[in-house]
């Protein structure tokens, strides 16, 4: 009988140990987070632009400039090279 507890005690001992290392996942962030950019007009109220605006659709119709991640311009792309021989 007391090996039957003894190792009854040690399963339940061990299964608990092994719940508790567990660590709970992180929360993912949405990708409106991530990219929400300054509006030319209202916003949302997660930040992101309210397309029903005239103000945020003609800003979201200029062409963004080709930049690195650093956020200087790509000299890969035509349009930067033009801009830089300019100044």
């Amino acid at each position: 009988m007391k090996k039957l507890f003894l190792i009854a005690s040690l399963v339940l001992a061990s299964a608990g140990i092994g719940f508790a290392q567990t660590t709970p996942a992180a929360p993912a962030k949405s990708k409106t987070e991530k990219t929400a950019k300054p509006a030319a007009g209202p916003t949302k109220k997660d930040g992101t632009p309210d397309m029903r605006y005239k103000a945020n659709k003609d800003a979201a119709k200029t062409p963004a400039q080709h930049t690195k991640k650093d956020g200087t311009p790509d000299m890969r792309y035509k349009e930067n090279k033009d801009k830089a021989k300019k100044s």
